[in-house]
């Protein structure tokens, strides 16, 4: 994996935790809004937050779509992270175990370790 590939699946997994959680924040404020207490509203301040974060989210994803050559279903499942409640945490630690991977299989080929 090149330093272009890596640094863009690493900007995609650290914006795809708070946008996970911005996600989750907006949700649960709505739902008191109108459930619980109809004066509370926190949805001016939150979804221009939630707005941003997931605006970069899609930036990042498409350009790490482009960079890593995922496979569509790959690129959809990482957008379908950005659209339900939490994803965000799924994809981070998907992404986190693909580089871990990526720094294994890495190290055994400059160590020359085959694959039996």
């Amino acid at each position: 994996m090149d330093l272009k590939t890596a640094t863009a699946l690493r900007r995609l997994r650290l914006v795809s935790v708070p946008e996970g959680a911005s996600w989750i924040i907006l949700l649960v404020c709505t739902i008191i809004k109108y459930g619980v207490d109809k004066g509370f509203d926190a949805a001016p301040v939150l979804g221009p937050i939630h707005g941003v974060l997931f605006t970069f989210y899609v930036i990042f994803w498409l350009d790490a779509w482009n960079r890593a050559k995922w496979s569509k279903g790959t690129g959809a499942l990482y957008f379908a992270y950005s659209i339900i409640p939490g994803g965000g945490f799924f994809a981070e630690r998907r992404l986190r175990r693909e580089a871990e991977d990526a720094v294994i299989a890495s190290r055994a080929r400059k160590e020359g370790v085959v694959n039996a």
